[in-house]
């Protein structure tokens, strides 16, 4: 095997991961069109929403478990994952025919087969690059799959203007077949690594996590992903447009929309060298604090100049933010557990999106522009940025001083 392989690898994720996302953006711009023909009030698409997320919350964490048992039994991964993801793109591409059937019943039965199968391909990809693939190019691997996921994120926006004339079954169609096809390669993929030199020892079926004094306490860490996470549900899908038309009109909001994730895209590639080099936690450390400063400076930004330079930088904080901490877990789930872990970290991102749409559905985010409330919503994701910023820094210097003493031993 060359020293390609593992690049290619990421790319071939990183293009599972872009049409993934894409099956996302297509159905939430379809589902109220798709619920009011299966006879659910408009009212209710929202808790559908927060339904996926729930299924998100318990599925990715159980999926990556199971694909942790999985490779220690069988020692392969990838043909489960590709067998789920078929079956959930058969269901998704169902959805548009069953609709106009008008049973809500089914179409929610199917809805959550979709959902269930969907968390195949987010922890259990990142647990073959945790396990076959050498640590100094897992921060890579994992910020070229971030980047499908950012790419889909910055043309969703179009994707919806394009869309709206178009008959629901063509794009549930072709995403359905465009995410299996590309899901295809999965098993060539974990082979391609297979055949290197693995990152870890191939444990034992019963073999636990080996001990380490020095390893990262995970509840400080997961707390303060938690609180990160939040904060960028807050300052993305409530914070921003509010934010942008104080300074633009709403025609403008389909080029503006896409500025957080082109900063998040062009982050994602210095956020791995500085993880190769500074480790995972202090990156994570620093851009939190990154992006509560650009939170605030967008809060606070005068016109749209300063407020575009805000929403970039904030974007490329994230990117260190997520690629450093699914990093994290895979170097805490080493040996054994990677599933386990990147499954723990998929789910908390699944319940701070369940908030925000909670959230949502509260109606307080319908507040006035200049209300107090609102206005004091534009303050969060600082707040929460700030905290988990300084959180990770002072687990990663108590980890730190934690190793020079063990040096000095």
């Amino acid at each position: 095997m060359t020293a390609a392989v593992p690049h290619r690898v990421g790319l071939y994720v990183a293009v599972v991961q872009f049409f993934f996302a894409l099956t996302w953006t297509v159905y939430v711009i379809y589902l109220p069109q798709l619920a009011a023909q299966a006879g659910i009030p408009k009212s209710a698409v929202i808790w559908l929403l927060m339904l996926d997320q729930f299924v998100f919350l318990l599925s990715d964490y159980a999926c990556g478990v199971a694909s942790d048992r999985m490779a220690r039994l069988n020692g392969r991964i990838g043909p489960a994952v590709l067998a789920i993801t078929v079956l959930s793109c058969a269901a998704f591409l169902l959805l548009p025919f069953i609709a106009p059937q008008g049973s809500a019943t089914l179409f929610i039965a199917v809805t959550v087969l979709w959902t269930l199968g969907s968390s195949a391909l987010r922890a259990p990809p990142l647990n073959i690059i945790g396990r076959y693939a050498a640590k100094p190019s897992q921060p890579g691997l994992v910020a070229l799959m971030m980047l499908g996921l950012g790419l889909a994120a910055a043309v969703s926006p179009y994707l919806g203007v394009a869309l709206r004339e178009v008959d629901p079954r063509w794009p549930f169609a072709l995403a359905s077949v465009a995410l299996a096809t590309t899901t295809l390669g999965i098993v060539a993929a974990e082979r391609a690594l297979q055949g290197r030199q693995p990152a870890t020892g191939t444990p034992t079926p019963d073999a636990p996590v080996k001990s380490d004094p020095l390893r990262l306490p995970w509840v400080p860490c997961l707390v303060a992903v938690a609180l990160a996470a939040i904060a960028f549900q807050v300052h993305v899908f409530l914070n921003s447009t509010p934010l942008y038309l104080r300074h633009a009109t709403a025609s403008d909001l389909q080029m503006l929309a896409p500025v957080f994730w082109i900063g998040f895209n062009l982050g994602l590639w210095p956020a791995s060298r500085a993880t190769k080099r500074h480790g995972a936690m202090a990156v994570m450390g620093t851009a939190g604090l990154a992006a509560a400063a650009a939170s605030a400076c967008a809060a606070g930004a005068g016109t749209i100049g300063p407020l575009v330079a805000a929403q970039a930088i904030a974007g490329a904080a994230w990117a260190g933010l997520l690629m450093g901490a699914f990093s994290t877990a895979l170097a805490l789930g080493h040996t054994g557990a990677e599933g386990r872990f990147s499954g723990a970290l998929s789910s908390t991102l699944a319940l701070a999106t369940l908030l925000r749409m909670a959230l949502l559905a509260s109606g307080l985010t319908s507040l006035p522009s200049d209300g107090a409330l609102r206005l004091a919503l534009d303050w969060v994701p600082t707040g929460l940025w700030l905290l988990a910023g300084a959180l990770l820094l002072a687990v990663w210097q108590r980890r730190s001083h934690a190793g020079l003493r063990e040096r000095v031993r």
